[in-house]
């Protein structure tokens, strides 16, 4: 009988659609949820908070494989150490660790914590997975409303948005294999100025505004105009482009009303 697979954040955006692809693989699953759940067919949920360190060993027992999905704005490298630190005490065998492209490089305090908490997993003495992924096509869409609504682009800034389905089908299979170490970064298929974004945003609201371009000053701004949080030739690409999400997201909203 395999054991369950925990997972941290596994009601977050990208949660909701990797715990499904373990139940469809036949894994039972138990959710870390910082508050109390009833239990659903094929998911059980464990009371505790990954950043104050409770209730860890107690959502940890009899656990063989942790997806560690949850995450925030503070907290992250925190997050990690004290998750490590449970999984060493309960016999854990994979970690699995979601992270961002540009973990090291970007001159941020994200970037930075996702950089601590890979480094948590690295030297945990616990077999690991780490895969960077872009940033997703749901989380570039709150910064391009903003721009749009203000009718600026900053020049150099750049994303590769990929699709929240494609991440999950990628951590799905990550997470019900054999520990892999750090994996091929995940990016969307286009690197996209974030210009473009915007105007392709606006156009499928049938909206055409112009766009005052202006400058990301210091240390930030060079680190976008390099690239810093873009990934390399060795990345795997989904297929899902901005305009497909921006296409399907529309159509959403129509069918809705």
């Amino acid at each position: 009988m395999s054991t369950p697979i925990l997972v941290t954040g596994g009601t977050g955006n990208i949660g909701r659609h990797t715990v499904p692809l373990l139940q469809a693989a036949g894994r039972e699953v138990r959710i870390l949820s910082r508050h109390s759940r009833s239990a659903e067919p094929g998911v059980e949920y464990a009371e505790g908070d990954t950043v104050k360190g409770v209730g860890l060993d107690e959502a940890l027992s009899g656990v063989g494989t942790v997806l560690h999905l949850a995450g925030g704005a503070k907290g992250d490298d925190v997050a990690a150490q004290n998750l490590v630190a449970a999984a060493r005490r309960t016999d854990a065998r994979h970690l699995v660790l979601i992270s961002v492209i540009g973990a090291g490089r970007m001159p941020i305090g994200y970037f930075r914590m996702k950089d601590a908490a890979e480094r948590a997993f690295e030297a945990s003495g616990i077999p690991f997975t780490v895969l960077r992924v872009a940033q997703l096509h749901d989380f570039a869409l709150p910064i391009v409303k903003a721009l749009s609504k203000m009718r600026i682009a900053p020049r150099g800034l750049r994303f590769e948005s990929v699709g929240v389905e494609e991440v999950a089908a990628r951590l799905a299979e990550l997470t019900l294999g054999s520990p892999a170490g750090r994996v091929a970064d995940l990016a969307g298929p286009q690197v996209r100025e974030i210009a473009h974004m915007v105007r392709a945003f606006d156009s499928a609201r049938g909206r055409v505004h112009r766009l005052l371009p202006i400058g990301l000053p210091g240390a930030v701004g060079r680190a976008y105009r390099d690239g810093d949080n873009l990934a390399d030739g060795t990345a795997m690409r989904g297929r899902s482009t901005w305009e497909e999400f921006l296409a399907n997201r529309e159509a959403g909203v129509v069918a809705a009303v």
